[in-house]
């Protein structure tokens, strides 16, 4: 199994840390960025209308309360807005395996034993590129038209550390000061007052592109990570404690503050435990998702339930399954982590198309950078330069863009890939085009970026 390397384990944990708020801040070395959204107020919010435990952040001085009311309004007024759900490969994924260039003269010299096979599956816009084994899934929704490749994506002068680097694609800019995510500052703009599921984040905690200024955003574990419960109950004895402590709610309206509050609480407890399906328990899909340990495959479930229920959601950040800081014995990991992300987000596509939302949902696959072309002495690969990015959906473009020049002209002196395209032009042509937002709106000096097509 992999190792990862110890800046991506303090990174990791530093923004487990800076996600609890309340928390403080734990020390930050010289130059490293603060992450997006660090120091926001958060709040709970039970929303009884899904049976839903959420962590609202950014709610200034909003009163909880009018949050519920501020989402079924929201869901009336937009049915059928647009959603882009960012999904996140933790680590820098190698792009050289995903997408390899086996006719490339160079490619076998700098990968002598990391290099895929011939006969690994053909990319059909390049006759010199080969799918990882591992990677079908991505190859089918290539092609169908509806997965766009962006083969070398990144930035010019490559920050090669995890946090930093991650931080420039979450705030969208190369700026370490920056305290806004990318998708927080359009929905600031573009967003309303109170509907937290606006901007949803379903890690748990809060996700730094999210991170806004004043509008609230929210973070959950998963649809279905919320049921009433109590401790040492169980079964029949809790079906029956279910059902006594119902009609409690039809005391509410009875003098005396402890009865009436004890009403409010029940009262709350039965219509959440009514109207938990289908988010509570299992997810009902019409398609079958992987079965896994990783809750990533159910989170992916969840949110197409929660589309389809209506909720009004705009922006969802999610981390994919695996662990792709590959330094050494690369090949199992790598293999794990794209098997179960490709085919989990295959599955989500089908979903959201068996549910008729198809049109309504773009999914962008993103690496905080790629690995060096040439292996290193571990079997494994080192932190890179540009890297592979890719966008999903029924509307996307569902070809490639940029490309993955020959190797030799490819690399920078440093063994690393070179952007051919830059992650901001991404962004800024996702909210023109998906959004209908200007993206100077969102992304710094958007304008210097040019557009791609991204949405047919």
């Amino acid at each position: 199994m992999a190792r990862c390397c110890d800046e991506f384990s303090r990174s990791s944990l530093l923004r487990r840390a800076v996600a609890e708020a309340g928390s403080g801040l734990p020390a930050v070395e010289p130059g490293m960025p603060i992450p997006a959204g660090t120091g926001l107020d958060r709040r709970e919010l039970l929303l009884r209308s899904a049976g839903l435990a959420l962590a609202v952040y950014g709610a200034g001085s909003l009163s909880l309360p009018g949050f519920e009311d501020g989402i079924l309004e929201a869901a009336h007024a937009a049915p059928a807005q647009p959603v882009l759900v960012s999904v996140f490969l933790d680590g820098g994924v190698d792009s050289l395996s995903m997408l390899a260039p086996v006719a490339d003269p160079d490619y076998r010299r700098l990968r002598p034993r990391l290099a895929m096979p011939d006969s690994a599956l053909v990319f059909s816009e390049d006759a010199r590129l080969r799918w990882h084994p591992e990677a079908a899934a991505f190859r089918t929704l290539h092609l169908e038209g509806k997965l766009t490749v962006l083969p070398t994506v990144g930035y010019t002068n490559a920050d090669q550390s995890h946090f930093t680097s991650r931080h420039y694609w979450e705030v969208g800019a190369t700026n370490p000061g920056l305290r806004t995510g990318w998708l927080g500052r359009y929905l600031d703009r573009a967003g309303s007052a109170s509907n937290p599921l606006q901007g949803l984040s379903l890690d748990g905690e809060l996700a730094p592109p999210l991170a806004t200024r004043k509008a609230p955003v929210a973070a959950l574990r998963g649809a279905g990570n919320y049921r009433f419960w109590s401790p040492g109950v169980w079964g029949e004895v809790e079906r029956e404690m279910l059902k006594t402590l119902g009609p409690l709610g039809g005391a509410a309206g009875r003098r005396g503050k402890a009865l009436a509050s004890v009403a409010g609480i029940a009262k709350q407890a039965q219509t959440l435990r009514q109207q938990l399906a289908p988010f509570g328990g299992k997810i009902a899909s019409p398609v079958p998702y992987p079965t896994h340990r990783s809750s990533f495959p159910q989170r992916l479930a969840g949110l197409a339930a929660m589309l389809g229920a209506g909720l009004p959601l705009r922006c969802v950040a999610l981390r994919a399954y695996g662990m792709y800081d590959t330094h050494d014995d690369q090949a199992e990991p790598l293999a794990q982590g794209l098997k179960l992300t490709g085919e989990s987000l295959l599955a989500f596509q089908r979903d959201l198309e068996a549910r008729g939302l198809a049109d309504r949902v773009l999914t962008l696959v993103w690496s905080e950078f790629g690995r060096r072309g040439q292996e290193n002495g571990s079997r494994g690969t080192d932190h890179g330069a540009a890297g592979i990015g890719m966008v999903m959906g029924a509307r996307a473009r569902g070809q490639m863009i940029g490309e993955l020049p020959p190797l030799r002209s490819a690399l920078d002196r440093q063994g690393n890939l070179k952007a051919t395209v830059d992650f901001r032009s991404v962004y800024s042509s996702l909210l023109e085009q998906w959004f209908d937002f200007d993206g100077a709106g969102a992304i710094p000096n958007a304008r210097a970026f040019g557009r791609l097509q991204l949405v047919k």
